[in-house]
């Protein structure tokens, strides 16, 4: 079994804290009130580096998503790109990950898993 990359547990959990602490007792809103917040928060958690093989850029996602290959619709077989990671949470609490692949600081494909 090959290994992919992995982002890092201290940067997805640092994601976390931080839309957590956004939405703390004191943010949430009153009940019986139209509020302009829907709870929504994508954070970045970090960008790693990956290697593009067979048309397709392969990670290890947290959350217990587990490992993904995410197809890269040009053929860059044998480039290195970067895959960054957004943590997707409601009121605080993750939903879903998405996950942007550049080439060349162009992003060629995104995609969400979970709840985005």
């Amino acid at each position: 079994m090959t290994k992919h990359p992995s982002f890092s547990d201290q940067a997805v959990q640092q994601a976390i804290e931080a839309a957590s602490n956004h939405y703390n007792a004191q943010n949430l809103p009153q009940a019986n009130t139209i509020s302009e917040d829907d709870g929504h928060l994508a954070l970045l958690a970090e960008c790693i580096t990956v290697t593009i093989a067979n048309g397709k850029a392969c990670i290890n996602l947290p959350l217990g998503i587990g490992s993904k290959c995410i197809p890269v619709p040009i053929s860059f077989d044998g480039k290195v790109a970067q895959a960054c990671l957004t943590i997707c949470t409601h009121w605080g609490i993750p939903m879903g990950v998405k996950v942007s692949v550049s080439v060349a600081g162009i992003v060629v494909v995104s995609k969400s898993f979970g709840k985005c």
